[in-house]
């Protein structure tokens, strides 16, 4: 790796380092204007998808929320574009799926992604204006931070993510922690998201004089990451000429270092960072009635900021202790039958001075909370005493830097822009850190020389010797009552402080608001921004040769495909059974296993979650007749490797497959096959390692409880579904009843249990129901063909190939026919509501309406289109959208994190209602945004060469359509129009408003779910009342995936 300096200066911009990567080919530059202070990086790289991130240094003192709140203001309009959410109608025209954002504790990031550079180069001097000139109106902060409705009810869009947010275990823990880590006058302590106190108590006028202080040029770094025409230049020119202008005009002129000005964090009390004194525990209680098991957090100091060598050294440290299930603390705490927890994970984050080092456990059991860091201290002591394994620590670090070979191949210079965002942070104003941040590849040279003395003394260091900060997470049954009850005494105090004449001032303010949100954009400024043109996308070319098997009829035509049909069909015989070869420039071959379960009793598919979790970690017998124990398996898995995966389903869909996928360099190709024959054909079905698999499953589900979106899944396939499901079967419901009697059965039965695996596996060897799929540089392969002749030619022999299970074979009564049916279901850990809506839809990928829904769903889903607009823009949600599922045949219209789930409800039956009727106009330029934004995502999906390979075998041998679908279907969706939208619209997505063609779940608050319920009875739906109980079962009210490789919470905003 070297560093650059060609041309140093351009227009205001100077050149403050440049480093160009000797392991990949990246150029990374950054400039920073001697005017403003602005700075400019670039990471270019050849790519389809140009990134950008945009860096403001935020720090708070309170828990105002003002940086949160900040965050969404931004996207309200810009003192250029005074028009709510123009910037996701102009983004959205460029190719892209409009804006989005984070704020972490130490800054907001805003970004964008567009297919080619043009768009990007058209939105960036527009996002730059919203940044740093953003309206900031009282309407704003009204709909988008915090109102009270007419029924005396806060919302707002933060408000109901915080709603959403504050009580879980997560965030209570982690703010506990961030008070106990970090002394009196640090931001560091602060709630960035904004407690709901606070945020009820937060007026506009404080962010406004937040966002003066922080959102200066001098604090604000772009990001670009991608492949621009005249590379960097390109980039300087719309800063230098569109940009630089109108900050000087702003008198924002005052260079790099305003007088006064304090780097936030660096050059403030922040930065103030002393040893901690002594070890300290803490208990937070979070609320859920089943109080079986809870969480610990445990924390240390790091190493200085910067430290790259021990920073690293510290994370291989973490993955040799937790990493994989023979990992010293994953072996002692949760590969056992009587689990400690279900999950152990280290992580480290920087911040000004020095950085944190945490441990994360999970799903502890209550009897153990107080007892497991001395456990976790002995065991740390226990590894000092018998010192490192050096053979396993290099096959970490092997591992690890394949891993990191395999990303930047797929996400090429968009893996460093983490690392550059933390170098705008805390990085040498100078760029002198940069270097050595982004030297990734000399550090694992530099650990190699490590001795097991070196890594003992690091842990002895940073994880034994040193005082640390203890947060326990007890669940209590008693907090989620008191929450409920503390919340309608509070609702109703508000409401009768408030009176009639208030409430009605209140649905006034919020009325108004809305009506200064619905000022028309004009409609030139929407046009005035061009939509770029697909043929400046540069696709990445995948040739494909499909082998169906001896005897069997081929369903696709294949076409330029003679050079690897060629060398494939050189090596060796036809093979008997199914296999697709998908050849991309790659150092790294993909193999997959799909296997259709459409022929396995019904009886079976409950074990499907166990078997998947114990897959990659039973004992094998190898073909050889070797016999490996399963932490050999993992092991040598682990050395061989890049990743391996088990799951059901993929891309999304068909979850009547099961899927393994196993990932190595070209070269072992043929381990990689030999592997994946002895996995599934040879894996033998020990006693006690079923038992580790359904112990920590069983323990895993109150955990799983806890979330809303989780829950939901399940009580939707429950409905849905029937008992051939496969994805209902494995869902948690099922399983809340199935692994607990499963648990037993293994103790009182284990011979019958085995058998029952067994059967299940008998249905994996089945050369009918078997698809295979090889993903890389095929023409560099050795015996691509014969190569599985020699694995799997003894035992696949002819046989015709079974259909492709489609989840539609596996629908309800109910799900065949949604109507009427609305299940509410109250879940004691949330405060806001998870919805669902279903109905019947299209099916198959070749309906010719389908290009016409397509378009539909984007105009309705699109970022400030009409669903934002009229239920995030007024406070209901926090998001919605309505979804199509071509397997299954329904559609769905979803919201997360809902404040207020009827009025969302029926917001967004009015607006589908009036754009049907034509009492809300469709714009022309909504139709282009969703266009454009259709090829971003038909973009992103084939953006690196494993995504692109992976979409050549998906069309072809699941979905039984043409290599290219997905582009071919560009040119339909440009022939759309209006009426035909209009006509999508009438017949798929009404009918979800109406109960006589659609079927409802919510999952909501205990305080909403007697309301929510009235409701949805008055609006015709049959309601039944649910709740999960205590026990773990599911009861009415009213009478009735595994693999290889597994942050303090940032805000995560705009879905």
């Amino acid at each position: 790796m070297a560093t650059q300096s060609h041309e140093t200066k351009y227009g205001n911009f100077d050149l403050v380092k440049t480093v160009k990567l000797d392991y990949a080919d990246i150029l990374v530059s950054k400039w920073r204007s001697r005017v403003t202070g602005l700075s400019v990086v670039h990471l270019d790289y050849a790519a389809p998808i140009v990134n950008g991130y945009f860096v403001v240094n935020t720090e708070i003192f309170d828990d105002s929320g003002c940086p949160h709140t900040l965050e969404h203001l931004v996207f309200m309009g810009s003192e250029k574009y005074p028009y709510k959410g123009i910037i996701d109608h102009l983004a959205n025209r460029g190719f892209s799926n409009g804006t989005n954002a984070w704020t972490d504790t130490d800054h907001t990031a805003y970004t964008v992604s567009t297919a080619g550079e043009q768009g990007f180069l058209q939105i960036l001097p527009i996002y730059v204006d919203h940044i740093l000139y953003p309206t900031m109106t009282d309407a704003g902060f009204v709909t988008e931070v915090h109102h009270i409705n007419g029924k005396g009810e806060n919302s707002g869009v933060v408000y109901s993510e915080m709603q959403g947010r504050e009580n879980t275990s997560g965030d209570l823990m982690a703010l506990r922690m961030q008070r106990l880590s970090f002394p009196p006058g640090s931001a560091y302590r602060s709630e960035t998201g904004g407690l709901m106190k606070a945020l009820r108590e937060l007026t506009a006028e404080k962010i406004r004089k937040y966002h003066a202080s922080y959102y200066v040029p001098h604090n604000l770094t772009l990001i670009a990451a991608g492949k621009l025409a005249s590379g960097t230049q390109t980039l300087l020119k719309v800063v230098q000429d569109q940009i630089e202008p109108n900050l000087v005009a702003h008198g924002q002129n005052q260079g790099p270092q305003p007088k006064g000005w304090k780097r936030p964090f660096v050059e403030t009390p922040s930065a103030e960072r002393t040893p901690f004194t002594e070890t300290v525990t803490d208990v937070v209680e979070f609320p859920e009635k089943d109080e079986s098991v809870g969480e610990i957090q445990i924390g240390w100091q790091g190493p200085p900021t910067g430290s790259r060598l021990q920073e690293k050294a510290i994370d291989m440290l973490g993955n040799y202790l937790t990493s994989s299930a023979t990992a010293p603390l994953t072996k002692e705490y949760v590969e056992v039958e009587n689990p400690l927890c279900t999950y152990i994970y280290f992580e480290e984050r920087d911040t000004a001075t020095r950085g944190l080092l945490y441990v994360h456990i999970g799903s502890v059991p209550v009897e153990h909370l107080d007892s497991f860091d001395q456990k976790l201290q002995d065991s740390f002591k226990r590894v000092v005493s018998s010192g490192i394994d050096m053979k396993r620590m290099a096959m970490v670090l092997d591992r690890d830097q394949r891993q990191l070979r395999s990303k930047l191949e797929s996400a090429k210079g968009d893996t460093f822009s983490g690392t550059i965002i933390n170098d705008a942070l805390y990085g040498a104003q100078d760029g002198s850190n940069l270097f050595e941040a982004l030297d990734e590849m000399k550090r694992y040279d530099d650990l190699r020389k490590w001795t097991s003395d070196d890594w003992v003394k690091l842990l002895k260091q940073y994880y034994i010797d040193p005082h640390r900060i203890i947060v326990i997470g007890k669940p209590s049954a008693e907090m989620a009552k008191r929450i409920e009850d503390e919340e309608k005494t509070r609702l109703a105090q508000q409401k009768e402080a408030l009176g009639k004449d208030g409430l009605e001032k209140a649905e006034k303010v919020l009325e108004d608001a809305k009506k200064e949100h619905d000022r028309e954009i004009p409609n030139h400024i929407l046009t005035s921004f061009p939509v770029p043109d697909v043929k400046s996308i540069a696709w990445i070319p995948v040739s494909s040769l499909q082998e169906v098997g001896a005897g069997r009829h081929k369903n696709i035509e294949q076409h330029n495909n003679e050079d690897i049909s060629k060398y494939v069909q050189a090596d060796g015989s036809p093979l008997p059974f199914f296999i697709q070869y998908d050849h991309v420039e790659s150092d790294f071959v993909t193999i997959s296993a799909y296997v259709s379960l459409a022929e396995l009793p019904n009886r079976l598919r409950p074990y499907s979650w166990a078997y998947l979790t114990a897959f990659f970690s039973l004992p094998v017998t190898r073909s050889s007749g070797e016999r490996l124990s399963h932490e050999e398996v993992v092991n040598q898995l682990d050395n061989d490797t890049v990743q391996y995966d088990a799951a059901m389903g993929g891309s999304g869909a068909f979850s009547e497959m099961l899927r393994v996928s196993i990932k190595v360099e070209r070269d072992n190709y043929d381990i990689a096959v030999s592997w994946l024959k002895d996995l599934i054909h040879g894996s033998q079905f020990d006693k006690e390692r079923l038992q580790v698999a359904a112990a920590k499953i069983q323990q895993s589900l109150p955990e799983m409880k806890r979330d809303g979106s989780t829950v939901l899944t399940s009580v939707n396939a429950d409905l849905l579904y029937d008992e051939s499901s496969t994805g209902r079967a494995g869902g948690l419901l099922t399983q809340m009843e199935f692994v607990p009697q499963l648990v037993q059965r293994l103790n009182e039965s284990p011979d019958e249990v085995i058998r029952a695996f067994e059967e299940f596996r008998s249905y994996l060897k089945d050369p009918s129901a078997l698809r295979f799929s090889v993903a890389g540089d095929i023409l560099e392969l050795k015996q691509p063909r014969i190569t599985w002749a020699r694995h799997f030619g003894e035992t696949l022999k002819e046989a015709p190939l079974a259909p492709v299970p489609m989840a539609s074979e596996t629908l309800s009564s109910l799900g065949k026919n949604p109507v009427k049916k609305a299940v509410v279901l109250s879940l004691p850990t949330i405060e806001s509501s998870f919805v669902s809506h279903h109905s019947k839809g299209m099916l198959g990928w070749t309906n010719p309406d389908y290009p016409a829904l397509r378009v539909a769903t984007e105009v309705l889903n699109a970022t400030e289109s009409y669903l934002w607009r009229y239920i995030r823009g007024s406070g209901l949600a926090y998001g919605s959208y309505v979804t199509v599922d071509l397997e299954s045949g329904l559609v769905g219209f979803t919201l997360y994190r809902s404040s207020n789930y009827i009025d969302a409800f029926d917001q967004a039956k009015l607006v589908i209602s009036g754009l049907v009727d034509g009492s809300i106009a469709m714009e022309e330029t909504s139709l282009d945004a969703a266009k454009s934004a259709i090829v971003y995502s038909v973009t992103r999906g084939v953006a690196s060469a494993g995504r692109a390979a992976l979409q050549s075998f998906t069309n072809q041998a699941l979905k039984g359509v043409s290599q290219n679908h997905n582009v071919e279907l560009l040119e339909q969706f440009q022939a759309v129009n209006k009426d035909d939208v209009l006509k999508a619209l009438r017949k798929y997505f009404l009918p979800l408003f109406d109960p006589a063609s659609s079927a409802a779940v919510v999952v909501t608050a205990p305080s909403k779910a007697e309301q929510i319920g009235a409701e949805l009875d008055k609006r015709g739906y049959q309601v039944e009342q649910r709740t999960l109980d205590l026990g773990g079962e599911e009861e009415d009210s009213e009478g009735s995936e595994s693999g290889s490789d597994s942050e303090m919470d940032t805000n995560e905003d705009r879905p």
